[in-house]
């Protein structure tokens, strides 16, 4: 039995498959249909719903995409839809007033998506700047209205004054009954279909163990679309969600240890003030929405050799912590990969954290290469770090993804640079050596030749980039925004 508010009526499901999204469950279990279904694969926003969850005490409110999300996920949790901003006496919230001020809809389809992004920023940045609109608003697509009003329509609502709505005047009765049901049990079942959620560490290694076949699942950002897009059932899920010793973002006195089932958007500000590119690339990360509720742990042990996090953290020469049972072990996160899809875990294994070490020597940079700025999948990810010491190149890490088979250091490439003098003609050598060291696949993304090509640019940049201590040359598009 699962337990959670839908708006402020606690609910109870026992009979729901563990595959059904919260999507459908709202559309055809509870016939509330103003939540679309665009894409059905988290890019467009549609099904955009906001889940409000205690945190340390306090309530937190995130946008999630509903057509991601098992609705498993939502035990211990307050589900908002679009039907539920409107106030008592049935006048439109100020979200709502605000887009039909502004003119922000022509066919309305992805409308509700949008106001309920903009209901997550007034509630979590009354003040927020354009900036923060903007990364808001990047997981939601419109196709007629045009974005001007839209963003015209949010920035209305950015003052130092948090809204007054039915919200937060039943904020406090909101905690109360979130509290109230934190201890209940959370698996689901139905059929051969079943979904466990187990509360602790030690209860999680020992469901895996019990089901070494089980898909685990924390954001469920991808696995989810196994079900979406593939149409496929998963017989046994178990979420990591209610894991909270998984969800640590804690600094020591030589690393940053990012749980693994941290999710992204809450690991980006340590990330950030250690490493601004690995914050920049974050902020880049798909959307606000999937950045909500994936995590790092996640785009690990996807595996996938376009995932953007692993190639930085292979270049910041990154460990991660693996659990199985009552046995830890450590490795580097650059042995972790092993071929396409492919990974050193084993049976019953599961990522417990990431390792990162704090900044010492040499200079972090990260280049993420895609066709949109904003929620893309990479066609390249790079990410170097070079140590210089009396202009002679002490050390190099360099590695990338979309290159390969699996996220990889460019061999050639660092033998290049090690022990030779930092200037133009080694850059030029070593880009000459790291085209050897791929043999990138041509997509509908980029063509081999075009990976080639930039991947090598990359290491130009970072060169000139490094040498370019006034800033006299912007190298970077994301400085145009």
């Amino acid at each position: 039995m699962i337990t959670f508010l839908l708006n402020q009526e606690i609910r109870q499901e026992t009979n729901v498959s563990p595959n059904m999204t919260v999507l459908n469950y709202l559309r055809t279990h509870v016939k509330k249909t103003g939540t679309k279904e665009g894409c059905g694969s988290g890019d467009c926003g549609a099904c955009t719903v906001v889940l409000g969850e205690l945190v340390d005490g306090k309530l937190q409110y995130r946008s999630v995409n509903s057509c991601l999300t098992f609705i498993s996920a939502l035990h211990g949790k307050q589900l908002i839809t679009v039907e539920d901003l409107q106030a008592r006496d049935r006048s439109l919230h100020p979200v709502q007033q605000a887009i039909v001020d502004f003119h922000g809809s022509q066919c309305g389809y992805c409308t509700p998506g949008f106001i309920m992004s903009m209901f997550a920023l007034t509630k979590n940045k009354p003040n927020a700047s354009k900036g923060d609109v903007m990364e808001s608003l990047a997981g939601n697509l419109c196709r007629c209205t045009g974005y001007r009003p839209i963003v015209d329509s949010a920035l209305s609502l950015c003052s130092e004054d948090r809204i007054v709505d039915q919200f937060s005047e039943l904020e406090r009765d909101t905690i109360q009954k979130l509290e109230s049901i934190q201890d209940e049990d959370a698996s689901l079942r139905q059929g051969h279909l079943t979904a466990f959620s187990p509360k602790t560490i030690n209860e999680l290694a020992k469901l895996y163990k019990a089901h070494p076949q089980a898909k685990l699942v924390a954001g469920g950002t991808d696995l989810a679309l196994e079900v979406t897009q593939f149409h496929r059932e998963i017989e046994t899920l178990i979420s990591v969600n209610l894991v909270e010793e998984m969800k640590v973002c804690e600094e020591t006195e030589h690393a940053l240890e990012i749980g693994a089932n941290l999710p992204i958007s809450d690991a980006y500000q340590l990330l950030t003030r250690h490493y601004p590119d690995f914050g920049e690339l974050l902020h880049r990360f798909a959307s606000l929405q999937v950045r909500n509720q994936g995590t790092i742990g996640g785009n690990i042990a996807n595996a996938s050799p376009i995932g953007d996090t692993p190639p930085l953290l292979i270049a910041l020469d990154a460990s991660i912590q693996l659990r199985c049972g009552d046995k830890v072990r450590t490795m580097p996160i650059e042995e972790y990969f092993i071929s396409y899809k492919v990974t050193a875990q084993q049976e019953s294994e599961f990522i417990e954290k990431i390792i990162i070490p704090k900044p010492s020597k040499g200079v972090f940079r990260a280049y993420k290469l895609s066709k949109r700025l904003d929620d893309d999948i990479s066609a390249v990810c790079g990410a170097f770090l070079v140590t210089i010491e009396n202009q002679q190149i002490t050390a190099a890490r360099v590695a990338f993804g979309g290159m390969a088979a699996i996220p990889k250091r460019a061999s050639l490439c660092e033998q290049a640079l090690v022990g030779e003098a930092w200037n133009e003609a080694t850059i030029e050598t070593a880009m000459a050596a790291l085209k050897n060291d791929f043999e990138p696949l041509s997509d509908f993304r980029a063509s081999q030749e075009y990976r080639t090509l930039t991947a090598a640019n990359m290491l130009k940049r970072y060169y000139i980039e490094t040498n370019n201590t006034n800033n006299l040359i912007e190298t970077r598009v994301t400085s145009y925004v």
